[in-house]
């Protein structure tokens, strides 16, 4: 074989892998983003379901999973001495805090509430809100979250009323109390005292459409290599031999 034949064939092998692997790539992304279509639609039905009260709560994180966003009504007490601000959060485009309470279950083991958010006073960031925290047992509806999102921590972790971020696991052992395995985001109850805390949550959601737009990369590059195979393998040179 000669080697302008060998040459061909290399670029002909190449061109043909690059294809089967950005396609393939293109394809799988599109697998995940129907297993996020199902992700988002059991998410949906989840927030329609009957609220769960504490003795339904998960115990372990693989049930907690399967409980996430799910709505919630629970008696407990707060353990107000152990109230955390959890700093740079935001909430409609405002930096502020999520504050955060654990809630003493009947059973003697607690769950993390993240109460609501409040906007941080600018001109002292080490001063925190007063926030209402009535005494002895409240009833409050939720929905059952993850523990609040982990953001860069530059104190590294340093147990305080202002805090980066939340270990749940740390924290029981530092309050002393068991915690589930979960959090529940509180929800504004007709009828309640106001606490001055905003409770506009985001929907819970997954981001489908970056999935879509992977796989219109993958395709897209998989059509330009084949593009290209046939300009310069087989149209140029054509070109050439009739000039």
């Amino acid at each position: 074989m000669s080697s302008a034949r060998q040459r061909a064939a290399i670029v002909l092998l190449a061109t043909l892998v690059g294809m089967a692997v950005t396609a393939r790539l293109g394809v799988w992304q599109l697998d995940r983003a129907a297993q996020k279509r199902a992700l988002q639609s059991a998410l949906d039905e989840r927030g329609h379901l009957a609220p769960l009260d504490d003795a339904s709560l998960a115990t372990t994180a693989a049930q907690a999973e399967l409980q996430h966003y799910r709505p919630v009504r629970l008696r407990g007490t707060w353990r107000a001495q152990n109230t955390v601000y959890l700093d740079n959060r935001q909430m409609d485009g405002r930096p502020g805090f999520f504050v955060v309470t654990p809630l003493l279950l009947p059973g003697g083991d607690a769950v993390l509430v993240q109460r609501g958010w409040a906007p941080r006073d600018m001109a002292d960031r080490t001063r925190v809100p007063a926030v209402p925290t009535p005494a002895g047992e409240v009833e409050l509806s939720g929905l059952i979250a993850p523990p609040p999102a982990r953001l860069f921590d530059f104190a590294g972790g340093v147990a305080a009323t202002i805090r980066q971020n939340l270990e749940p696991a740390a924290f029981a052992q530092e309050i002393g109390v068991r915690l589930r395995p979960l959090s529940v985001q509180q929800q504004d109850t007709p009828g309640a005292a106001g606490d001055g805390l905003a409770r506009r949550w985001p929907a819970p959601a997954v981001d489908i459409h970056k999935h879509y737009g992977y796989a219109f990369q993958w395709f897209a590059m998989c059509a330009l290599m084949a593009g290209l195979y046939v300009w310069f393998q087989l149209v140029r040179p054509r070109l050439r031999r009739r000039a």
